[in-house]
């Protein structure tokens, strides 16, 4: 994936009014602080910020649930549609989804810090904010590693950097406890399913994938050309996967039905042996600590004896 670019003007807007301009309205009066640091992003741009930030806009779902764990409940003004955990980022006002921001929204929020995400945001949407004086924050976490950075990187800009370092502690010793189980294990052969209709899977250069390789799994998939590839069903039958999990990507549905398809092609060991399963889609593809969750959920589901008391 291209890392997007984000052009910075020379100084930060501050306006006393709103304007209208070409129908679309400028930033209002930003807060002031006592103190203003520049913290650099996750694609290379310098962003001056007010510290500690007191109004917060989260672009993504994934940032919402970073910055509830740091504990900044009190400080989200705003954050986007599917933001749904934990429970109080339901009534937090609302700027639109992560790829289709309402950017009049942001602005009305009046906040002084503002972060999205590389992978998902809109960048014509992301600059407009940016232009209009906005201080906006990229993360851009691509593998898993890069997710507890980007723990670490949100921490420093919202001023809670040990908070931050508690929440990746004790995450890297859920996924020691979970690597040391599965240790030395037979690795069961696996298609996660992520679509019907075309079927979609997962492969390299996804958060799923790097999630059945640290439960101790090989994903049938995880050599294909891109992160997200369609798949057909004579592949699956071809490559016999020992374990089907099936993500419930679509919030809307039945996904149990999903299960009853695959129980119809016996010749499957993942059929024959009864090693079908379901696991929530916000715990292996959002790039938060939750993911931890994700990965303890997919390593019961591919080594239960080595999760047996």
């Amino acid at each position: 994936m291209a890392r997007i670019r984000f052009r910075i003007p020379t100084i930060l807007i501050r306006l006393a009014s709103v304007y209208s301009l070409l129908g679309v309205f400028l930033a209002a009066p930003t807060l002031v602080h006592p103190e203003e640091r520049t913290f650099r992003d996750a694609i290379g741009r310098s962003v001056r910020v007010s510290y500690p930030p007191k109004r917060i806009v989260s672009l993504a779902p994934d940032i919402t649930e970073t910055l509830f764990v740091l504990g900044l409940d009190g400080e989200i003004a705003g954050v986007t549609r599917f933001s749904d955990f934990p429970s109080a980022a339901k009534g937090k006002p609302k700027v639109g989804s992560y790829v289709a921001i309402n950017t009049e929204a942001v602005i009305d929020l009046q906040p002084d810090l503002v972060i999205g995400t590389g992978a998902g945001n809109s960048r014509i949407q992301v600059e407009k904010l940016w232009r209009m004086g906005l201080p906006v924050f990229v993360v851009y976490p691509e593998n898993f590693p890069d997710i507890l950075e980007t723990i670490h990187l949100i921490g420093r800009v919202v001023g809670r950097e040990e908070s931050a370092s508690q929440t990746v502690a004790q995450m890297k010793l859920r996924i020691q406890e979970v690597r040391r189980r599965v240790e030395g294990r037979k690795k069961p052969t696996v298609f996660l399913q992520i679509g019907k209709g075309p079927l979609f899977t997962v492969s390299n250069g996804s958060f799923a994938n790097d999630l059945i390789t640290m439960a101790g799994g090989e994903n049938i998939a995880r050599d294909a050309k891109i992160p997200y590839p369609s798949y057909n069903l004579e592949e699956v039958i071809l490559k016999a996967p020992e374990v089907i999990i099936i993500s419930s990507m679509y919030r809307e549905g039945d996904h149990s039905r999903w299960l009853d398809d695959w129980k119809k092609w016996t010749v499957l060991p993942a059929v024959k042996n009864n090693r079908l399963y379901m696991i929530d889609s916000d715990l292996i593809d959002r790039p938060s600590p939750r993911i931890v969750e994700g990965l303890e959920q997919m390593a019961h589901m591919l080594h239960p004896e080595a999760f047996k008391k």
